[in-house]
């Protein structure tokens, strides 16, 4: 588990400096590029459209995870742009709530101890 941690937490903060250097050189408009490079049907394209179908999805599982609650919606549509650096985050915590039970990390509250 210990090994699971330290590599969301060097992917937080490998991408966090990746994003600040990022956004140095080219400022912050994500959308134009993002947007352009999707609609070109090319391979930056592509991946772009994958890259978003792993941040809808894993917004989906975290607004499940929450039983669609009002938090849980909120938690999603961060995590629907945030990526990794919401992601990693919120793993971390939610490990430690669950005091590492993968169980009841994967099931949040729907987890029952039965």
């Amino acid at each position: 588990m210990s090994l699971f941690k330290a590599l969301l937490v060097a992917m937080f903060l490998g991408l966090l400096a990746y994003t600040g250097i990022a956004v140095v050189n080219d400022g912050f408009d994500l959308v134009t590029p993002f947007f352009s490079d999707l609609t070109s049907l090319k391979w930056p394209g592509q991946f772009n459209a994958d890259f978003l179908t792993y941040l809808w999805l894993s917004a989906l599982w975290i607004a499940w995870r929450h039983k669609f609650s009002g938090g849980g919606i909120v938690l999603a549509l961060v995590a629907s742009v945030a990526g990794i650096l919401f992601f990693s985050v919120y793993l971390l915590v939610s490990l430690a709530r669950a005091e590492g039970d993968m169980a009841r990390l994967l099931l949040g509250e729907h987890y029952t101890s039965d």
